[in-house]
């Protein structure tokens, strides 16, 4: 028993002793912890400051993108994510609550704002063991006024988070160029505006400000305290970017755009405006596109839409080549447009290069008529007199075959297909070798400027809202590939591509201002099989054009490939409601006069009949009228237009002779001048076609009679120069295996010209 006692004694003193020494612990490190004021090595006041001390970032603004005069292209918004908080543990008893006490008003007034059912939203809020709720897709992207709204309704627990996104006011409006930017998570689990595609990724860097940070003290339920201390780390906006980019004439551009692609839906279509003197790019646009705030047509599997096609895409020009082609020959002193060749059809060792009218030509004609026709010998003809290696090297000076380094992203680099004697050939009149829309701009501007080729660029300044620096972009000549009396008699030619009697331009004339130009239509590789595409719709139809012609202050280049064309519909003629409205709106919006037209005088025929034929025609002549010549006799018997009638100069006057009836040449002919030598002749003439002549069923020469049976073939003038559809396939089999050319560099049909 007393043994028992014992031992509890020693148990209670131990546990004493225990406690006892545990209390002094305890109350020793409090002491200490008062004393010193430091826990673990930390100041005790920075861990009470932690606890009640919040943050918030304050977010940078991402740098907006203007036009040339201050239009805003893309700039900064916010929209909303809502979210409800359902659980009462932080502010059950609090006068004002901090969650939602009324699930079922809460969900009727949500459904009247957000696209969910009050069921569904009933269904969120009643979810068990969480803190707070969202509502899927319906809770996102809230507008600035929808969240007013709600906010005006006055319900307890509802909390918004504000989200940058970005908006493109003008909607399809140069998208490709200026691109877009979206919210993107980093690795630090941030989400961020980052831009994706154009201007917007390139200068992405310069465009993303610095996010700044907010301090201050609250109380346990996260209000912030009375007269608390706040500390502002200030947030850096982004740069503010300036394009070239004019907005007026970039609407005439995309209205324009739109209008044609819906008629005649082609694969592809592109579209630059730029000013040669500066090389500034005033509008630029393709289709497929889409619009960058939505992303409305962004998903689609067009071909392209994800690319900047003016910049990252390489095709083969076609006859727009022969633009530096003719300068490079007038630079080097071979070409005279007076002087002659033969025409049809041009031989690089036994392989054929045939003029696109099947070979036949127009017989013996000046090279400036050959230039007018788009003729492939002609141009042929000038390389063999310039050599092949003179010409590569002004390839190379007009900076073909490398980067212009536009400050965009993705460039393509286009290749200078070079190797064999026939694809030297085929380069000069633009087939075989790629090029890009970037690069023929850049030496266009050559041309246009007298000369001096000036880089093309789209960002005009970057402006630094946190010092006010402006990094103004300077005008770049990035060579002098031609002399200035080059670049002068190079647009005086291409002037008559336009306004010629043969001109295959003919379709974007412009009233009031002078057009120096050239057409293009160019073969398609067919990535399958390795050969070109047949068939009508298949090419790419192009027209590069300059005006003033004598002074450029615009230059346009419109390619469109694979129009959807009708029967009667033609590639120059899509392509010119494009080019023909945006040049006239562009250059009446930049106040550039139409020049003073010339005003045709009206003249009353006289009576030549009685003369013989060389009075008669040396008399039409000195009436500024052009005299045709009908018979092989000598002297002139009948005449149309009649005595007395009244014409305008220039126009034909049929004379008959009192010989044989003969055929007159009517190539490029109107469908009327061709009834006066029917109407004076007797013989009817059958038509197919509309446009002017191209091919006549009996040649020049030919006696006339009433058994004569005489078809014409009209065409409007870019089919003048579109290729033949009936070319012979083992022609072209035989150009690739006498050459060895990769079936997918194929060097064009050499067969038919552009």
């Amino acid at each position: 028993m007393n043994r028992r006692r014992g031992n509890m004694r020693r148990g209670a003193l131990a546990l004493f002793v225990f406690f006892t020494a545990l209390f002094l612990v305890l109350t020793g490190r409090f002491l200490y912890i008062q004393i010193r004021g430091v826990v673990n090595g930390e100041p005790l006041a920075a861990l009470a400051s932690k606890q009640h001390t919040k943050s918030e970032v304050i977010e940078a603004k991402r740098g907006s993108i203007i036009d040339r005069n201050g239009e805003v292209l893309a700039e900064d918004t916010a929209t909303y994510t809502l979210a409800a908080v359902v659980s009462d543990r932080l502010s059950k008893t609090d006068k004002n609550p901090m969650y939602v006490t009324n699930k079922e008003k809460t969900a009727e007034v949500l459904s009247k704002y957000i696209a969910m059912s009050k069921a569904d939203i009933l269904k969120q809020l009643n979810k068990k063991k969480v803190y707070q709720v969202e509502f899927g897709k319906a809770g996102k992207n809230l507008s600035v006024e929808t969240k007013k709204k709600i906010e005006k309704e006055d319900l307890p627990g509802l909390i918004f988070t504000r989200q940058a996104e970005r908006f493109y006011p003008n909607g399809t409006f140069a998208t490709q160029l200026i691109g877009f930017a979206q919210q993107t998570e980093g690795q630090s689990g941030e989400s961020s505006l980052v831009g994706k595609m154009g201007i917007e990724k390139s200068y992405n860097s310069a465009l993303t400000g610095e996010n700044g940070k907010l301090k201050y003290s609250t109380d346990r339920m996260g209000y912030i305290l009375p007269n608390a201390d706040k500390n502002v780390e200030k947030a850096k906006d982004g740069s503010q970017i300036e394009l070239t980019l004019d907005k007026k004439i970039q609407t005439f551009l995309e209205d324009t755009m739109t209008t044609v692609n819906a008629k005649y839906k082609p694969k592809n279509m592109m579209a630059v405006v730029m000013n040669p003197k500066t090389g500034e790019i005033l509008a630029m646009s393709q289709r497929p596109s889409f619009n960058p705030t939505t992303k409305a047509g962004l998903n689609e599997q067009s071909a392209g839409v994800w690319q900047d096609l003016p910049v990252e895409y390489a095709y083969e020009p076609g006859s727009v080549m022969k633009i530096f082609s003719l300068a490079s020959a007038i630079d080097t002193g071979v070409y005279n447009p007076n002087a002659y060749f033969k025409s049809g059809i041009y031989k690089v060792g036994d392989i054929p290069i045939h003029d696109h009218n099947g070979g036949v030509g127009w017989g013996t004609i000046p090279y400036r008529e050959g230039v007018e026709r788009s003729s492939n010998v002609a141009f042929a003809t000038l390389l063999s007199k310039m050599g092949t290696d003179t010409f590569e090297k002004y390839l190379t000076k007009f900076g073909f075959g490398k980067k212009t380094g536009i400050q965009l992203p993705n460039e393509a680099t286009g290749k200078i297909l070079y190797h064999y004697p026939v694809e030297k050939v085929t380069t000069v009149f633009g087939q075989g070798t790629t090029v890009s829309m970037m690069q023929m701009l850049q030496g266009a501007s050559a041309i246009a400027s007298d000369g001096k080729m000036k880089l093309p660029y789209v960002v005009s300044s970057v402006k630094d809202p946190n010092t006010n620096q402006t990094t103004k972009t300077q005008m770049k000549v990035t060579g002098n590939p031609i002399s200035e009396a080059t670049a002068k008699q190079t647009r005086e030619e291409l002037e008559q591509v336009v306004s010629g009697e043969h001109g295959t331009g003919k379709l974007y004339a412009i009233p009031g201002y002078s057009v120096a130009g050239k057409t293009g239509t160019s073969q398609i590789a067919d990535p399958t099989s390795g050969k070109y595409m047949t068939g009508k719709n298949n090419y790419i139809f192009s027209f590069m054009g300059m005006a003033p012609a004598n002074n450029p202050e615009i230059v346009m280049y419109v390619t469109m490939q694979q129009p959807q064309l009708s029967d009667t519909e033609t590639g120059g003629e899509a392509v010119s409601e494009v080019f023909n409205p945006v040049m006239k709106n562009s250059l009446q919006y930049l106040n550039i006069k139409p020049a003073a037209e010339k005003k045709l005088s009206k003249i009353t025929m006289k009576d030549y009949t009685g003369k013989s034929v060389a009075e008669a025609k040396k008399a039409v002549e000195q009436d500024q009228l052009t005299p045709i010549v009908i018979g092989n006799g000598k002297k002139i018997v009948q005449q149309l237009p009649k005595v007395g009638e009244t014409i305008l100069e220039g126009q034909k006057v049929i004379l008959m002779t009192d010989g044989d009836m003969t055929v007159p040449d009517m190539q490029n002919w109107s469908r009327e001048d061709a009834l006066k030598v029917s109407e004076i002749t007797g013989i009817p003439f059958s038509f197919s076609g509309s446009g002017y002549v191209t091919k006549q069923s009996a040649a020049a020469g030919t006696i006339l009679n009433n058994d004569t049976e005489l078809k014409l073939e009209l065409a409007t003038p870019d089919s003048i120069e579109a290729f033949t559809q009936n070319n012979d396939d083992s022609d072209k089999e035989k150009v690739k295996q006498d050459t060895n050319i990769q079936e997918n560099q194929g060097v064009g049909d050499l067969l038919t010209g552009q």
